[in-house]
């Protein structure tokens, strides 16, 4: 086809459809603003004086790549900010070219809450997991029962269980406080009868201090500890090991336990896991193309220069296809080499000044000048003569 075919003519107007992507052609700003920067462009490369070797949709694609790109580093911007202010958040987006400028971010702790529950489970301060009960059947002379074994192979399909609480503990030590050596069941039976059970006795009626409570206590169960057997356990990997020994006449009777699944608290197929389906990473934070009309006017003259800049590459490239043109008596050097490391050195500068903008202005930027006034202040202050008080 003729070259004069693809040489550049001034748009009239944009009809939506002639971007590449047509990310932006339904914002009505874009689509006055992108016809008046490729005739700038135009005439910066030259034009009318100068004949372009792009078409007009070419710096169209420029101009949509100039959006996308200062769309991309303030997206960025963001979400190095805001990345874990939103983790977990349900409204994570995926593949999408729809556009729509995000809301400011309303700070919190983020996932130092979530980091904090998963330490408070471990003491049953927080729980997103359910906590289930098991029980054991003892057999007389029987002392080492393996729970793995038992009850998660039989109850939670061979699932790994971690054992949160057993229910083997003797008695409250105030519910002996009358006979602390007695203690049997008839007795304590007979002290519930009366009102008498698990409360402090005052059978002197005399005030005490608690202290007198807490060293008879502690007497009575440092006396069941050493004299006798005292009800205890010990578990080892999910072998529970009881004391005392079960007699044959403890036969049948059962050892309650608490327990959950440790998948569960692993966030695979936990529905109550709270960050299940939500943001993970950078790539499903929620921010799309920004709006094109909500760029302020230093925003849209960073995407101008840009816009600029790759046109003169382009058409760099396509004029350094043949360095020099014949003509009668002599021929044209043409400057396509020149053009395209103009065009790429601009680029580089115009995204250096844009990252060191938005690193200039970042959170961690803010507290650090927050930092330097505030010391500054303390040493203005250090030098401000003290007022006299006289009393």
């Amino acid at each position: 086809m003729p070259k004069l075919d693809y040489a550049y003519t001034d748009p009239s107007s944009f009809v939506v459809g002639e971007t590449p992507y047509g990310t932006y052609d339904s914002d009505s700003t874009f689509q006055s603003d992108i016809v008046s920067v490729t005739k700038w462009c135009a005439q910066r490369l030259g034009f009318p004086v100068l004949q372009l070797e792009i078409p007009s949709g070419s710096i169209y694609a420029c101009f949509e790549e100039s959006v996308n790109e200062y769309s991309q580093h303030i997206n960025n911007y963001n979400i190095k900010n805001w990345m874990w202010e939103q983790y977990g958040e349900k409204n994570r987006i995926s593949g999408s070219l729809s556009t729509g400028s995000a809301n400011p971010v309303t700070p919190s702790l983020g996932p130092s809450i979530t980091l904090s529950d998963k330490y408070g489970q471990v003491v049953g301060l927080s729980e997103n997991y359910d906590l289930k009960k098991g029980f054991i059947t003892l057999s007389g002379s029987k002392q080492d029962y393996d729970l793995q074994d038992v009850w998660a192979n039989v109850s939670e399909s061979g699932k790994r269980i971690e054992v949160h609480r057993v229910f083997n503990h003797m008695p409250a030590a105030v519910s002996r406080f009358y006979d602390p050596y007695a203690g049997s069941f008839d007795q304590r039976q007979l002290l519930d009868a009366f009102g008498f059970g698990n409360v402090s006795p005052a059978i002197s009626f005399v005030l005490k201090p608690i202290s007198y409570d807490l060293a008879r206590a502690n007497s009575i169960e440092t006396s069941d500890l050493i004299r006798k057997s005292a009800y205890s356990f010990e578990i080892h990997n999910n072998n529970l090991r009881i004391f005392p020994e079960p007699l044959d006449g403890d036969a049948g009777e059962k050892i309650w336990f608490e327990y959950y699944v440790k998948d569960d608290i692993r966030n695979s197929d936990n529905a109550n896991a709270g960050l299940q389906g939500g943001v993970s990473d950078p790539s499903n934070v929620p921010y799309k193309f920004i709006t094109y009309s909500s760029i302020n006017q230093p925003g849209r003259q960073w995407i101008r220069k840009y816009t600029y800049a790759l046109a003169k590459e382009l058409l760099g490239i396509i004029r350094s296809k043949y360095s020099s043109m014949p003509i009668p008596d002599g021929e044209v050097t043409l400057d396509g080499e020149a053009l395209k490391t103009e065009g790429r050195e601009e680029k580089i500068q115009l995204l250096e000044e844009l990252k060191e903008f938005l690193e200039s202005v970042s959170l961690t930027e803010k507290l650090k000048a927050e930092a330097e006034e505030a010391n500054a202040q303390q040493e203005v202050l250090a030098k401000a003569p003290l007022n006299i008080f006289i009393g």
